[in-house]
């Protein structure tokens, strides 16, 4: 029966929603030409500087450790690229940055050789677990990296290299996530990835989720398959087409070996996980979406039942824990739609009754509101897996609260048969094969665990890759060291204040918001004093930001599903604000990533967006609707839909303002809500709309970005209109495929635009005619968000996977056509101040501090360059640039030259020069002039 509604619910998913998945081919295409596009970029040599923060972290896909030295090892994030340490992860080096993705499912590495498998694409299955493009291979330590095929996989699950020869590797893989596709399944090379040979293959739906060899014979390994369907509104991870393969030829045939064997069969089995401790030794952790049978248990610490809810007062249902009422509403199949607190929302007063709650729950989702899943359960094997044994009697409740799709993974210690890992939410062991566990989750270890590696040669010795980075153990668990100085947090939003210095602020991926000082040192000084310079402000997966501009202790923010909160931090208050349906009324539909906005003009006034828009001029407290709904409506799932994604209010006219929607509208209103029309009518069809955007330079314009991630759709979809989104034109132009999440008007130049996608940052000088790539010091990493500091100039970036970046744009606003047409320009330099520092050193056993003054300038064509600096009309030094076509920054140390001191002490008789510590001579306060051929401009030392 369940196959059939599945097969219904395709049909239905094809019929309405026909957006056709990216082919490789155009993606390849795109990557090369985006290569090109950053070599010959004319922004190309525009810094970045990564702003941290770095104590969060960010989710792990894998970890490999050098078996003859396991201080040496490889750690590779989610989407945060491949990282290297050599001292035991007291530092770390990124090694895939010259690569076109950060984004990972697994890693292997040869020891022998040094060469460096990476399987592109995190293997989990959640929203943001972006696609990758292929197997890529290094055989020197990462300086370089080939793309040795499988470019249509998306998602690599495992990589198993045969130690006894090199050159073949099996790789699983789970395939595309939001669409069907043929490259999924195993493949082998036996030439060092020149060739595949996808040797199992079970349908376009179902992928291998994992793969395990025996540690004393290669040719005997286990294979996980997985039937998995993500859509926008709905995630099933579980079919008839899951299942445990073998093969004993090295993975060049396979037998199923699941069926019959007392291992679960049918529509309810999920993601699969394999540790093998030797050829006929296997256990498999399961993610059974079987429902457990009634308990007469009413309230459990964990679960509750379907008639206890029923049963139960509004009180008492409105004084349960979050976590047990969140554990209860994941379990029961709703987990990607509801957490506690919009369900206690419902309850409030004046709201449903708990068997109202119940009803809705069941009609919102087509799923019963019954017993709750199985969850995680643990199955033995010690005869090559002719039959399988569950360990356990009991539920491993808390582990996976049924979302074992996010999860899955297993290990067995090498020298112990019965010590075994589970990794879930939380992280447990076991010492009697299976039969009892108990938790090594301690007070700085994250939740969410992704990977682990035991020591074959130390008991004891783990580490434990989780959403929140790195964890180190010695003592198996009972106490852990955190390796968290890669920056790779996983933001979802950025926010800048007013403030001096200024604050950002973000939401991340599973470590709530942060904010911090931009400025802040990102380093390990911070031990020293115990206070990082991030602070937390919220939990859960960290959203939107919006500060008072009045005052920047009253904060918006909050959690996944419109969970919002206004802060008070000066007064430690909190209050929660979301939006509460009228009694009678079908509740709001909230997005994952719930828009918010702060009015521009009036910072009493908040937008909120469900599927309606919501205003308040009194800063949350109370809210009036000031729409109907403005998405195409409620889809039956998991997943939050038809709700709203982006609002934009214009800063010429109060009430003019638009929304966007995660199925395909953009809407208007000019008075402030009382009607609203349709402007998308125009556009592609039912794409998420990642962002719609007043313009601060013409009140008739706006700007509206498209998303097809979520069908594999990568295509970039920017769009402008001069006349309130009557009509649009496409301005994306070469921009190379990627999907775009973020589009930012330069607060000064009408002609700019900053655009983010899922491979990458660019730049457009002409509205959107030709764009132009960021490159210096940032890897083509997701950019989720954009956002200008107005005073300092600053263009800080919100990656998600490589967490923060700023660039100083005060000279890129300078450009235009009229500069770009000049053989030569020079723009803006800053002053700079003296300091009796320069050329000297506080200890003796540093070296001296030399000041940096950056030259920044434009040349039409690449070529030598001769910078020349002037006090009046004397040189005082001389500086030679190797200069690209397009923008340049000349680095000056304020010194003097031996030919231009003496000019300078020619021309002022009574000046006196002193040298710095170092014998180098520096130039005094004054007005200095900055020449290249007919170009100038000046700066000052004060």
């Amino acid at each position: 029966m369940k196959s059939i509604f599945k097969f219904f619910m395709l049909c239905v998913s094809i019929s309405l929603f026909a957006q056709t998945p990216t082919k490789s081919t155009i993606i390849e295409q795109s990557l090369n030409q985006k290569s090109k596009m950053m070599q010959s970029s004319i922004v190309k040599n525009v810094e970045f500087t990564s702003i941290g923060p770095t104590v969060m972290s960010g989710r792990v896909a894998d970890v490999a450790v050098n078996p003859t030295d396991p201080t040496e090892f490889y750690v590779g994030y989610a989407s945060g690229g491949l990282w290297h340490t050599n001292n035991n992860g007291s530092t770390f080096t990124p090694i895939l940055d010259n690569s076109p993705t950060q984004n990972i499912g697994d890693i292997a590495v040869d020891w022998s050789t040094k060469t460096i498998w990476v399987g592109t694409g995190e293997k989990n299955s959640s929203r943001s677990s972006y696609a990758g493009i292929g197997m890529l291979k290094s055989t020197d330590g990462g300086k370089t990296w080939a793309n040795v095929g499988l470019t249509d996989s998306h998602h690599i699950s495992r990589i198993l290299i045969n130690p006894n020869n090199a050159n073949e590797v099996i790789v699983g893989v789970i395939g595309h996530l939001y669409s069907s596709n043929e490259e999924r399944g195993v493949f082998k090379t036996t030439d060092g990835g020149k060739t595949w040979t996808k040797t199992l293959f079970i349908n376009n739906e179902t992928g291998i989720i994992d793969v395990a060899a025996a540690p004393e014979n290669f040719n005997i390994m286990y294979a996980a398959a997985w039937e998995r369907e993500r859509k926008a509104w709905n995630f099933d991870g579980d079919g008839s087409n899951s299942a445990i393969y073998k093969s004993t030829d090295g993975g060049t045939t396979w037998n199923k070996i699941s069926e019959k064997s007392g291992f679960p069969t049918g529509d309810g089995v999920g993601r699969i996980g394999l540790a093998v401790y030797n050829a006929n030794t296997v256990y498999a952790l399961h993610d059974s979406q079987y429902r457990r049978k009634p308990s007469t248990n009413k309230i459990a610490s964990v679960n509750l039942s379907k008639d206890a809810i029923k049963n139960m007062s509004t009180e008492n249902i409105l004084a349960l824990r979050n976590k047990v009422l969140d554990n209860y509403i994941k379990a029961s199949g709703f987990q990607e739609k509801f957490r506690a607190e919009n369900v206690k929302q419902l309850l409030r007063p004046g709201g449903m009754q708990p068997k109202e709650l119940v009803s809705f729950l069941e009609n919102e989702t087509s799923l019963s509101f019954e017993e709750p899943v199985i969850g995680a359960e643990v199955f033995k094997t010690k005869n090559g897996g002719k039959t399988w044994t569950k360990t356990h009697t009991n539920y491993l409740d808390g582990i996976y609260s049924s979302y074992g799709y996010y999860f899955g993974e297993i290990r067995v210690d090498p020298k112990n048969e019965n010590g075994i890992y589970v990794l879930g939410i939380g992280i447990i062991k076991s010492k009697d094969g299976g039969k009892t566990f108990s938790s090594i989750s301690r007070e700085n270890v994250h939740s969410d665990h992704q990977a682990l590696w035991v020591n074959p040669n130390k008991p004891g010795h783990i580490l434990n890759g989780n959403d929140g980075g790195l964890n180190l153990s010695y003592d198996d668990g009972e106490s852990w060291f955190k390796l968290n100085s890669p920056a790779v947090g996983q933001f979802y939003a950025v926010y800048a204040d007013n403030q001096k210095p200024y604050n950002v602020y973000g939401g991340l991926q599973d470590n709530g918001v942060w904010f911090g000082p931009h400025n802040a040192q990102i380093n390990k000084s911070w031990h020293q004093s115990g206070q990082n310079p991030y602070k937390s402000i919220m939990g859960g997966d960290g959203m939107q930001v919006q500060v008072d501009n009045r005052n920047s202790n009253i904060i918006y923010t909050g959690s996944q599903f419109g969970n919002y909160y206004r802060l008070e931090t000066d007064k430690g208050k909190r209050t929660y604000i979301q939006p509460k349906h009228a009694k009678g009324e079908k509740p709001y539909r909230f997005n994952w990533q719930t828009p918010i906005l702060l009015s521009h003009h009036n910072q009493d006034i908040l937008y909120y967006g469900s599927n309606k828009l919501h205003r308040s001029f009194n800063k949350g407290d109370d809210w009036t609707e000031i729409s109907g709904d403005l998405t195409a409506g409620a889809k039956k799932g998991n997943v939050a839909y038809g709700t709203l994604t982006t609002i934009s209010e214009s800063p010429f006219q109060f009430g003019l303002i638009y929304v966007g929607s995660d199925d395909g509208y953009i809407n208007i209103t000019k008075n402030g809500g009382e009607t609203w029309t349709r402007i998308s009518n125009n556009l592609p069809e039912n794409l998420w709309v990642s962002r719609v955007v007043a313009s601060k330079h013409k009140k008739e314009r706006v700007y509206a970005t498209l998303n097809g991630y979520r069908f594999d759709d990568f295509t970039s979809y920017v769009y402008v209109s001069e006349n309130y989104g009557q009509t649009w034109s496409k301005i994306s132009n070469n921009i190379a495929t990627s999907p775009v999440n973020v589009i930012r008007e330069d607060t000064e130049n009408e002609h700019i635009l900053y655009v983010g996608t899922d491979n990458g940052l660019y730049v457009t000088f002409n509205k959107g005619a030709t764009w132009s790539a960021f490159s210096k010091n940032l890897p083509n990493v997701a950019v989720h968000d954009l956002v200008i500091q107005p005073t300092e100039k600053h263009l800080i970036v919100g990656t998600h996977g490589r967490s923060l970046y700023t660039a100083n744009i005060a000279a890129l606003q300078e450009i235009n056509e009229k500069v770009m047409d000049k053989n030569f320009h020079i723009f803006s330099i800053n002053n700079v101040r003296k300091n009796n520092r320069w050329g000297s050193s506080w200890s003796q056993w540093r070296e001296a501090f030399v000041p940096e003054l950056k030259i920044p300038f434009y040349v039409k064509s690449e070529q030598n360059v001769t910078i020349e600096i002037y006090n009046n009309d004397t040189k005082v030094n001389t500086i030679e640039v190797k200069a690209d076509k397009g923008y340049n920054e000349a680095t000056f140390d304020v010194s003097f030259s031996k030919k231009g001191k003496k000019s300078f002490e020619k021309a002022n008789k009574n000046s006196e020069l002193k040298p710095g510590k170092n014998g180098i001579y520096y130039l005094p306060k004054g007005k200095y002039t900055v020449k290249i051929e007919s170009a100038e401009n000046t700066f000052e030392i004060k």
